[in-house]
């Protein structure tokens, strides 16, 4: 079963029901005195929900699409993870990653490359 809570490395746990759930509209300043405290996980980083839409200063968020638009905004690049990573580019300084298709791949000699 998939885990709904997490989107983009943003992990709202509970607190994502909690939103969904909540009477919109519903002005920033409700909000963060109801959910301010709640916590954001980032790829193993932490942040209050305050922390993360505090400095917007919106007036008020009309549906919970609106509120997640503003909280995928203003999380820090800690959500991404791994910063410039692609699996087209070589491993990381001390990664052991074997490319697929690479010639060292029993399976994979005969694979053409384009």
């Amino acid at each position: 079963m998939p885990d709904d809570s997490r989107e983009r490395g943003v992990e709202l746990g509970d607190l994502q029901a909690d939103l969904e759930n909540e009477a919109y509209p519903i002005g920033h300043d409700e909000l963060l005195e109801k959910y301010g405290d709640e916590e954001i996980e980032m790829s193993g980083e932490t942040a209050t929900l305050e922390g993360v839409i505090g400095p917007l200063g919106e007036d008020e968020y009309r549906d919970y699409g609106e509120l997640e638009g503003a909280i995928m905004t203003m999380v820090s690049d800690e959500a991404i993870g791994r910063k410039n990573y692609s699996d087209r580019t070589p491993p990381a300084a001390g990664e052991d990653r074997q490319d697929e298709g690479a010639p060292e791949q029993d399976d994979q000699r005969e694979q053409e490359s384009f």
